[in-house]
């Protein structure tokens, strides 16, 4: 099949590359003339495991291409996908659904013959009916359907997520629209292991808002677990065990830390309060889980200035700035509240992450940014890991313990365990776990 991506951002480019490796003519289409040149280049301008090899593969093979022009990839497309942003809108908070808008209207004077336009950026109930409106006004006699395909991809999993999915979701309001979604995921319907929902576009846009607020709630209900244990004396990663062999409720999101970001949940908790409320229909847990979790960023700031003993004239470690490891994606990322707030306490901050030091110096121009997590360690106070990079949970412990002033260690993702830290020397303080002291 003929497709063609409208956007190149993470949503975009993963869907377009694992499209046209499922065989099918993919054609990405991006205003940023930059990005395209970097991308005919073969330049990734994300990092995503897997995604560069992918990419190179198959514009080798000729199924992938990129252009600015979306007159020449739209015409000849059975299916258009719209994977825009849809960041929160100043002010209220809502999704903007500009970026949305504009690409339906220029699709509209592209269209010849019948093509599905499918809306995979994450959008308010009611978008996919409001994307069609547009086309309609612009091309009333155009032969098109609207369909709506939430992804439901991971930072740092994106293209297993995509060839191994644990669902595909399709609102489309006729079998025309139906049959050339199952041809678009024909590799996926072979495999019977595959779950397939095909319902409204309605119920197909909110089962979206709805997962990831699900999965919001569950991270800041065991961070707010992880708050008791500190108080009574349990140990949170017993507790979350405890729970999530309870099939009803599952082990996955039950670890506690410095809260949640990205560019998911943040956006589309906040998105979802603001439409239910539109509704009438208040969504006051979601309410809570965004105000909790808001909150509890600042808290770890607080946490890690306690364990310091204050911060001021001091020199604290920050291992991780991303707000998951596998990505360089900053936006949201807990370490943008925590590294302010410890630098407006007078700390000097000195930090290392494997992939995302040029993104976040632009975001905090004042950290002093270290070529290995043993140069940001060197002469510091003290540690503090924000985000469970890989390489972070194998440190040589004598090692950090001699370049140190100070063997203390704040983990706020629970890597290490208390018992092998105070045994190592250390002063250890995590999250939902009594701290210790060096042996």
């Amino acid at each position: 099949m003929r497709v063609a991506m409208i956007g190149t951002g993470y949503v975009g480019l993963v869907s377009g590359a694992c499209f046209s490796n499922f065989g099918h003519d993919v054609i990405c289409v991006d205003k940023d003339a930059g990005k395209i040149a970097r991308l005919q280049k073969g330049e990734i301008p994300i990092y995503e495991p897997g995604l560069e090899s992918l990419v190179a593969d198959n514009v080798k093979s000729g199924r992938l291409s990129f252009t600015t022009d979306l007159t020449t990839a739209v015409p000849d497309a059975e299916a258009v996908f719209i994977a825009v942003g849809t960041p929160s809108r100043r002010g209220d908070g809502f999704a903007d659904l500009s970026y949305v808008f504009d690409a339906a209207a220029e699709i509209a004077g592209c269209l010849k013959g019948y093509t599905v336009v499918v809306t995979k950026s994450t959008v308010p109930v009611g978008t996919s009916k409001k994307v069609e409106d547009i086309i309609r006004t612009r091309r009333a006699t155009a032969e098109f359907d609207v369909a709506s395909n939430p992804e439901f991809l991971r930072e740092g999993s994106a293209i297993e997520d995509f060839q191994r999915p644990d669902r595909i979701v399709v609102g489309a309001e006729n079998d025309r629209a139906r049959n050339v979604m199952r041809a678009l995921y024909r590799p996926l319907f072979l495999n019977d292991k595959t779950p397939f929902v095909f319902t409204s576009r309605e119920s197909s846009e909110l089962i979206k808002y709805a997962s990831n607020a699900f999965l919001a709630m569950k991270i800041t209900f065991i961070n707010e677990i992880a708050d008791i244990c500190e108080q009574s004396g349990a140990d949170i990663q017993d507790v979350s065990r405890g729970i999530g062999l309870d099939g009803r409720i599952g082990s996955k999101f039950l670890n506690s830390g410095p809260g949640y970001g990205g560019s998911c949940f943040p956006k589309d908790t906040l998105a979802l309060v603001r439409q239910a409320s539109e509704f009438g229909a208040p969504s006051k847990i979601v309410e809570s889980v965004v105000e909790v979790n808001a909150n509890r960023k600042k808290r770890m700031a607080d946490k890690i200035i306690k364990a310091f003993g204050g911060v001021k004239g001091k020199t604290v470690a920050i291992l991780g700035v991303t707000f998951k490891p596998n990505t360089d994606d900053m936006r949201d990322s807990p370490s943008l509240d925590i590294i302010p707030a410890l630098q407006a306490a007078g700390a000097t901050i000195r930090a290392f992450d494997p992939e995302g030091m040029q993104e976040a110096g632009k975001l905090m121009p004042n950290v002093k940014w270290a070529s290995s997590a043993y140069e940001a360690l060197t002469g510091a106070d003290g540690v503090a890991i924000l985000t469970e990079w890989n390489e972070f949970r194998a440190l040589n412990l004598d090692r950090v313990k001699s370049l140190l002033k100070r063997p203390l260690m704040v983990d706020l993702r629970n890597i290490y365990t208390p018992r092998e830290m105070s045994e190592g020397g250390f002063e250890y303080h995590s999250v939902g776990r009594t701290p210790v002291a060096p042996a």
